[in-house]
């Protein structure tokens, strides 16, 4: 039979897991726990072989029980359980080795079918996830963005408040012809046609609030 632990900060949401995992008696649940620290001791005396992991457990991820698992050398498998996850989170995951990501608010044959695909050794990922789990990486825009020297963001910054290059070339201390090759250079590196283009990058990425910038 499936050892399984379920760590989650609210006893309730354990007991509703609880039921749900022991109904087709295939699993037995053999500790719960609402902190990282609990769910290591739970870890060291039961060695289950699956844990069912709340992403947030009231301000701390679980992905730090997943972790510090990890470090101490335990076998076990991992299921997370979420409401919503960032793609930072989603690829943290990965990275930890987790083995299956379910909705908390799937239906609890759901649940049982990512407990039997994960339990199998095989990945569950609930499809709200796919497109971020297939995600190679930033976009071209962001790698772009991420380009920029840090003077020419702060030429950005100034563009995005309606200067012009004398009002630039003074606040920066440089010289009108030296902002003129940044602004030539943002306008390749972000592939934006005129300087007007630019004010309106700026805008939108939130370099700049909106009463800030010149009419």
């Amino acid at each position: 039979m499936l050892k399984l632990m379920i760590l989650d900060d609210h006893p309730l949401v354990r007991q509703g897991i609880r039921g749900i995992v022991s109904v087709d008696g295939k699993a037995d649940v053999v500790g719960e726990a609402s902190t990282v620290q609990e769910a290591l001791s739970v870890m060291e005396r039961m060695l289950p072989d699956l844990a069912i992991v709340d992403l947030n457990l009231g301000g701390v991820s679980g992905l730090e029980f997943i972790r510090q698992a990890g470090e101490l050398g335990y076998s076990c498998k991992y299921l997370i359980l979420t409401s919503s996850a960032t793609r930072a989170e989603l690829q943290t995951a990965q990275t930890l080795g987790v083995d299956g990501i379910c909705l908390k608010e799937a239906l609890p044959e759901d649940l049982l079918y990512a407990v039997d695909v994960v339990a199998r050794g095989r990945k569950y990922y609930d499809p709200l996830f796919m497109d971020s789990l297939m995600d190679s990486g930033p976009t071209a825009e962001e790698r772009a963005f991420a380009e920029l020297t840090p003077k020419e963001l702060e030429v950005l910054v100034a563009l995005g408040r309606g200067c012009s290059n004398k009002d630039i070339a003074r606040a920066l201390y440089i010289t009108e012809f030296t902002v003129k090759k940044h602004v030539s250079q943002i306008l390749c590196k972000l592939n934006l046609a005129d300087r007007t283009q630019a004010a309106l990058y700026a805008l939108t990425k939130g370099l700049v609030r909106f009463e800030l910038a010149s009419v």
